[in-house]
């Protein structure tokens, strides 16, 4: 790996490994005196730097988290047909008791190794002189960085949360001195944003990768990527005046969240996504001369460090993505198991640029946009040249349900369905998801008919172990495209003062977005649109633009549309019909539910674990838990 954050490095002290094995496992827990262990840490460059890596090692690997998070299968985009702790969430069988993948404790453990760090490390220049200031100085920016992230992690699933700032909690205290009330929402927004800004004054905080070594680590674009995206989320809904939590208050009496919705805030988040708009340094990813739409869009993941990536968490291997979305027609190993819905395959343009489905009769059947060129005559096959853009210039014929037909470049890089071919390497394999035929196999299947196609690699060849890297994209420069025009539009609709050429500026960014893979502008396609069709169809580009990027889970809680779309009856087509072969039949073509799911009022937000409640009586938890 060429990344310096090597996410398990630091295992290999064992120096280390001694000292976090001894770490709290918990928020309040106690610990022992740990001094002998950190004047031993502190003597070397080596052992310090080592220390450093632990405190980043608590970055999440986005490339992976499907494995280990719900944002992909607890949302209306996708699935992941393993029995994975998403499925509590899905089925609202989760509790204080059992929350699914609760970070809340491993976040705290990393806040507390950015402290500890960032507080001693300065003692390695007084024992190594190799250990040069610019150096250490830089890595306790990047932990400084680091340290704040795991604040805007917590928030996103839990709200407002406990501020420790510079604190190392004194763990020979009784527990009754250990509690504390959480922090409002307003100062935890205040605080993540200070700090990021803080890393962007640093000059230890570079603004673009200079060397292999350093890709992966945090630039000043990545701190205003993050405030760009929390601010966002800061003027929606959810956090924003939202009636479920506007009474709810601190022991003390103060608000936790919010009591009243500000439409300032939507002036804020577009403001702080034009920052890296207006930086020349970021530029939206196109191939060769930019005339192949196809190639544009795979290519933000397929292009390791382009322009478009503000961050990145690392240069990763791409067989963990692989092997869950490869079909198991494929030889070798591949368990096809994650991919999207039937909502997601509905969301996409056809390639005229409108969209096809406007919505939904109660028993599943699409309300079909009859300008938009959709066949409701979805289910009949025909002939048709499958536009592969995974290298085959001019396609091949395929024969397959008008459904797949004529839709917009960024479906075909995304969706693969039954009866296509998948691309791998210079071969070709036609699958099936019908059960018992060749790319359905006991629990390896997608439930919903649909592959992941985006992610994979497809110039490689799995069958033979080569799977290739991924730079995943994080945060990048379509993200604050679209974070600038939804909060444009916002303001517009809520009658707040724009800056001149803010309205026409993310139109014009609107364009370009759509140009790129191959689509007329909005207003174009759409020209008879009000400021509020607008707003629904920027959410519309931002569910195709972003797809499986880690986005949507968060997008829908915080336009607090989720219990609409991520509960209820999830579609696909009939994966339970038998077939055999490589080909569906008939009986598979057609509208079934494959799951449905529960969304209640209170889960738009994470409970905190009964253990904390027992162990800290001034927190208050979330509403509906």
């Amino acid at each position: 790996m060429k990344t310096i954050l090597k996410r398990y490095m630091w295992f290999t002290s064992c120096i280390l490994c001694a000292l976090i094995l001894s770490s709290c496992e918990d928020f309040l827990d106690r610990q022992e005196d740990e001094a002998l262990t950190f004047d031993k840490i502190w003597k070397t460059k080596a052992t310090t730097k080592q220390y450093w890596l632990n405190s980043m090692s608590f970055l999440p690997n986005d490339a992976d988290d499907f494995n280990y998070s719900p944002w992909v299968g607890a949302s209306d985009e996708g699935s992941v047909t393993y029995n994975r702790d998403t499925r509590w969430i899905n089925f609202g069988s989760w509790n204080a008791s059992a929350v699914p993948y609760e970070k809340m404790t491993f976040y705290y453990r990393g806040i507390r190794e950015c402290n500890i760090f960032m507080q001693n490390a300065d003692k390695c220049l007084e024992n190594d002189p190799t250990l040069e200031k610019a150096e250490l100085e830089m890595w306790k920016a990047q932990s400084r960085f680091a340290r704040a992230y795991y604040y805007f992690l917590m928030m996103r699933i839990y709200g407002p949360v406990f501020l420790i700032g510079d604190e190392l909690l004194d763990f020979t205290a009784s527990t009754e001195a250990l509690y504390r009330q959480r922090n409002t929402w307003d100062e935890c927004l205040q605080y993540v944003v200070s700090e990021m800004e803080n890393c962007i004054n640093n000059p230890a905080i570079k603004d673009s990768w200079e060397s292999d070594t350093e890709k992966g680590l945090a630039t000043k674009g990545a701190c205003q990527a993050v405030i760009s995206r929390l601010k966002l989320y800061a003027a929606r809904d959810l956090f924003n005046g939202c009636r479920l939590y506007a009474n709810m208050k601190n022991p003390d009496g103060s608000n936790l969240f919010p009591a009243t919705n500000d439409p300032q805030k939507w002036l804020e988040a577009a403001n702080a996504a034009k920052v890296l708009i207006d930086n020349p340094m970021y530029k939206l990813y196109r191939s060769g001369d930019g005339s192949n739409p196809y190639e544009n869009y795979y290519g933000i993941t397929q292009a390791l460090w382009n322009d478009e990536l503000i961050w990145t968490t690392g240069y990763k291997g791409r067989y963990t993505l692989g092997v869950h979305t490869a079909p198991t027609g494929l030889s070798g190993t591949a368990y096809g198991g994650v991919g999207p819905t039937q909502q997601q395959v509905d969301a996409y343009a056809m390639d005229n640029g409108r969209y096809p489905i406007n919505g939904y009769q109660k028993d599943g059947t699409p309300i079909i946009d009859e300008t938009s060129g959709y066949s409701d005559d979805e289910f009949t096959k025909s002939t048709w040249n499958y536009p592969a853009w995974g290298g085959d210039k001019d396609g091949y014929s395929i024969e397959a349900p008008n459904m797949y037909k004529n839709r917009e470049p960024r479906f075909y890089v995304t969706v693969f369905f039954s009866d296509g071919y998948w691309k791998h390497g210079n071969a070709k394999t036609k699958c099936s998801f019908a059960k018992g035929a060749n790319s359905n196999k006991s629990h390896d299947y997608p439930k919903a008919g649909y592959l992941l196609n985006r992610f994979y690699d497809h110039t490689s060849n799995s069958v033979s172990g080569s799977w290739g890297n991924i730079t995943f994209p994080t945060f990048r420069l379509g993200e604050m495209y679209l974070n600038f025009i939804e909060a444009t539009l916002e303001c517009k609709k809520r009658g707040v003062s724009l800056p001149s050429g803010y309205e026409e500026k993310a139109m014009e960014l609107w364009d370009d977005l759509r140009d790129r893979s191959g689509l007329k502008g909005i207003k174009t396609v759409y020209p008879e649109a009000t400021t509020e069709k607008l707003i629904e169809l920027c959410r519309q580009e931002r569910r195709i633009e972003l797809a499986f990027e880690n986005h949507r889970y968060f997008d829908t809680r915080t336009w607090m549309i989720a219990e609409d779309v991520d509960g209820g009856p999830m579609y696909g087509m009939d994966t339970l019909f038998p077939g055999t072969g490589d080909t569906a039949p008939a009986g598979y073509w057609k509208r079934v539910v494959f799951e449905t799911r529960v969304f209640n009022s209170n889960h738009y937000l994470y409970p905190f674990t009964q253990r904390e409640l027992d162990r800290n009586k001034l927190l208050v938890q979330n509403y509906g838990w």
